[in-house]
């Protein structure tokens, strides 16, 4: 009997590591600044489907964008383990692990991250370019992500020329221009009003639906979590609660 419940263990660990696009078990995170030891994430476990687009929401200082940055390996952690893909990032390299993210990521954030200096389609080819695509290629790519976007007669334009809602629809097919696995979404809607934040979110949804990317979406609003497949709350580093948009509770651990 032993024998048929471990074999059993594995088949399932093994069917999760399978269809899984994000593992996180037990990690944990603390900033030490000399004076305050501050325990960010406190033995998170979290698993993220292929194609799912989840929510994670909290009080400030809950510890959301840091593991939103844990997972997405821009910070490290101090124990557990992360898979991405099934890819342990911590065991790759610097240069390996950027050369990842680049490929299989993509990065939404509240305020744009757009070069000022540069026109709407060369700020969404930049992340090719610099992965070495051939520029014919890369501006080609960048055109289709724009069009993708809504902003095809936006193209040559210049941040500053474009509303805050233009600007973060360029920065979506920034983020989206590799076809990445993975993209990440750090309050992306929190620099806009109400209307043109549930256009953008929009977009992001009808992309998801498309594409089948995972996303993952750091917020306070309760529209845009709304919006989502799933809604995950931290408080003080743990994760509270883990619960479909239709109220129907996925799991429930311990504060």
């Amino acid at each position: 009997m032993s024998v048929s419940v471990s074999n059993s263990t594995t088949q399932h660990e093994d069917m999760v590591s399978a269809t899984a696009a994000i593992e996180a078990v037990d990690v944990v995170k603390t900033y030490n600044t000399g004076k305050i030891r501050v325990n960010a994430l406190r033995g998170v476990d979290l698993n993220v489907g292929r194609g799912e687009m989840v929510a994670i929401m909290g009080p400030s200082g809950c510890g959301k964008t840091t593991l939103l940055n844990c997972l997405s390996g821009l910070d490290t952690i101090d124990n557990g383990v992360i898979k991405i893909a099934g890819n342990d990032l911590a065991t790759l390299s610097d240069n390996d692990r950027t050369e990842y993210r680049a490929q299989n990521m993509g990065f939404i954030f509240q305020f744009y991250n757009l070069l000022p200096v540069l026109s709407a389609v060369e700020n969404v080819e930049l992340p090719l370019v610099v992965s070495g695509v051939n520029p014919k290629k890369a501006r080609e790519q960048a055109l289709k992500g724009l069009e993708r976007v809504g902003l095809s007669d936006w193209a040559t334009h210049k941040p500053a020329e474009l509303s805050g809602g233009q600007r973060q629809r360029v920065t979506i097919a920034r983020a989206l221009v590799n076809e990445p696995a993975i993209v990440w979404a750090d309050e992306p809607t929190g620099d806009l009003d109400s209307e043109t934040a549930d256009e953008v979110m929009g977009l992001m949804v009808d992309l998801n639906r498309r594409n089948q990317q995972s996303f993952v979406i750091v917020t306070h609003d309760p529209r845009i979590a709304a919006m989502t497949s799933r809604i995950i709350r931290m408080k003080d580093g743990v994760i509270v609660s883990d619960e479909q948009v239709n109220g129907e509770v996925d799991r429930q651990p311990d504060a």
